[in-house]
């Protein structure tokens, strides 16, 4: 933008982004880039930054997911996939690892599709977003706690929104873009409800399931790379590695299942029975068919020494213990009736489930802004002008892998760009 026309007695605009985490940060500091005439102040109402990017991915930070497709990817948000289906064509993967790129951040790519910083550690990613906002002059101030936005005339020349502080102070903005987050509690937006947005109540996207006494639980550290875990009364199924835990069952298929299932498991109190078929390339059907060859196949051997599903070998032991079978008896030997116990185990076996754990430190909620109250192109609010929203704030969460960083760096770059293209056509006040 040329600034030679600016004159002495012209005032910047001002832009107020709540919330110092991926989606805020990401705003602040393309839309201070874009528009050197924008003044950009983050508020954070902790005393810490970007700290989900900080524990994300073990500390690693998964940035995104290899998914470069837009049909796939929206595929991967249990809700809002329709207003991403528009946002994403704006910004999608491809756009976020050339931005990091550009700015000398290289991502890999792991197996699963999951992608990080080739430092394998977070704090690159928070050094890149901490120097874009040092380098673009983007004001960051801690322990500031909104409590209300409240609506200014704009012929004041103060501003359109001036915010209260839970500490006493207040400031004032012509644009503010709430990236706060997600909340466990609707009342806890109720400073935006103030404006007239409509909260979609919250509850928990991304957890693991409980079973508390549990013999499995003894199996704590054991995963299979691939397992098919399904809720009972419900089309909920989810296939990917699970992970044994000393509280149940955890890993991708079951945090993939706990997205797709967060209103569903919310409205059974998080109680139902899941049903895990250890070896998904058969079912009861196919397993009882290839039985046979097994049993001619291992006849001499003795069925604890000889696993041939490739599971673990204290998971398989665990499997003979539940069907009443020796772990020295013979293939050959086995009778019918430990024997259809054990396909059963296998490929079907039952899991009462009660509670849930949140998923390490990476708490994530669907709920929030209803999206129909939210322009997708823009991010601004539709109801009040100059208002925009980004991240988890809003009803959109995706599985896990990446995906709900992919909305935030999204959400923040439509919103940091129609902010700053806005700012620059608006008159400025003297």
């Amino acid at each position: 933008m040329n600034t030679a026309n600016l004159g002495d007695g012209e005032k910047k605009k001002s832009l107020i982004v709540i919330g110092g985490g991926a989606a805020g940060f990401f705003c602040a500091v393309n839309a201070a880039r874009l528009n050197p005439l924008l003044q950009v102040t983050i508020v954070e109402k902790s005393n810490k930054l970007l700290s989900k990017v900080r524990v994300s991915g073990g500390g690693r930070c998964n940035v995104t997911h290899a998914c470069f497709s837009i049909a796939p990817l929206v595929q991967r948000y249990p809700r809002g996939s329709k207003f991403l289906k528009k946002s994403f064509h704006q910004f999608n993967t491809n756009h976020c690892v050339e931005w990091f790129e550009q700015r000398g951040e290289q991502l890999k790519t792991e197996a699963d599709g999951r992608m990080f910083s080739i430092t394998d550690s977070s704090q690159t990613i928070i050094d890149c977003l901490l120097q874009e906002a040092s380098r673009y002059k983007v004001l960051v101030l801690l322990q500031r706690e909104v409590k209300a936005i409240l609506q200014t005339p704009a012929v004041t020349g103060n501003g359109h929104f001036e915010l209260a502080f839970a500490q006493g102070a207040s400031m004032t903005a012509d644009y503010v873009m709430v990236a706060s987050g997600g909340a466990p509690k609707a009342a806890m937006f109720s400073w935006l409800q103030q404006l007239g947005h409509t909260i979609v109540p919250p509850v928990p996207s991304l957890f693991t399931l409980n079973m508390p006494g549990n013999s499995i639980t003894a199996l704590m550290g054991v995963s299979v790379e691939c397992a098919r875990v399904k809720i009972v009364g419900a089309k909920l199924e989810e296939e990917g590695p699970l992970l044994i835990t000393h509280w149940g069952l955890s890993g991708p298929a079951i945090l993939k299942l706990s997205a797709w299932g967060a209103r569903e498991l919310a409205d059974r109190s998080y109680r139902c029975q899941v049903v895990v078929n250890w070896v998904p390339q058969y079912n009861e059907h196919t397993l009882r068919e290839q039985w046979q060859w097994l049993r001619n196949e291992h006849a001499a051997q003795k069925i604890g020494n000889r696993n041939p599903f490739g599971l673990p070998a204290r998971l398989w032991l665990y499997l003979l213990n539940q069907s009443g079978i020796n772990e020295d008896i013979r293939w050959a030997d086995l009778p019918g009736k430990e024997q259809n116990r054990l396909i059963s185990n296998l490929t079907a076996q039952p899991f009462d489930i009660n509670g849930k754990t949140t998923f390490k430190e990476e708490f994530v909620t669907c709920g929030g802004i209803k999206l129909s109250e939210i322009d997708p192109q823009t991010m601004e609010s539709r109801l009040v002008p100059n208002l925009y929203f980004g991240g988890e704030v809003m009803d959109v969460d995706g599985v896990t892998g990446g995906f709900n960083f992919q909305h935030a760096w999204t959400s923040g770059w439509i919103a940091a760009k129609a902010i700053a293209e806005k700012a620059m056509s608006a008159p400025v006040a003297l």
